[in-house]
């Protein structure tokens, strides 16, 4: 499927149950793979912590949806400040705060569309670079995929008992004119 079939759009806090939803799927998915030290195993819709989380995340500037016209909400973005644990930037940087797609086949490649997104919405701004973290678990899995989308492995760490793995791009100059997904 052609990445024009999803579009992109400004997130609210409204948003939040159909992000929710993504998350709850995947971590169904996640169940049913045997990786339940990700995100745990319960639903993050039945957290009162995740519920405000994500609403908050939802309603933040740099918040964005990827949008199919048949399956609805699809993949999510927040673009941001560093999270607290993250170390200083070493210079003009956006960071990559939440990504998630759904499991859904209409979705496939659409967080990778989303990071071709935030690179533009990163240079458009200024930055020189994006950063992210993620689960750094497991079979590695995650970190091969950002890898394979020109992110460098970067430090490891432990948030409470979470492994996790920082991981940034530096930004090349920008994508010709219309080459990224329709957007309002």
């Amino acid at each position: 499927m052609s990445a024009h079939a999803w579009r992109i759009r400004r997130a609210s806090a409204a948003d939040a149950p159909a992000v929710l939803a993504i998350f709850d799927s995947v971590i169904e998915w996640f169940v049913e793979i045997g990786n339940t030290e990700q995100w745990g195993t319960e639903p993050w819709s039945a957290s009162e912590r995740q519920v405000r989380r994500v609403a908050e995340e939802c309603a933040l500037p740099g918040a964005w949806l990827a949008e199919h016209p048949e399956a609805g909400v699809v993949g999510a973005l927040v673009l941001g400040d560093p999270v607290a644990y993250a170390p200083p930037a070493a210079g003009p940087e956006r960071y990559v705060r939440l990504l998630i797609a759904s499991r859904d086949p209409r979705a496939r490649g659409v967080g990778r569309h989303l990071l071709d997104f935030a690179a533009a919405e990163a240079r458009a701004a200024g930055a020189e670079r994006l950063r992210v973290d993620c689960y750094g678990g497991g079979d590695q899995a995650l970190v091969r995929f950002y890898e394979s989308c020109g992110y460098v492995r970067g430090e490891a760490f432990d948030e409470n008992g979470w492994p996790g793995r920082f991981l940034s791009r530096t930004l090349g100059a920008p994508q010709a004119e219309g080459s990224g997904a329709p957007r309002d």
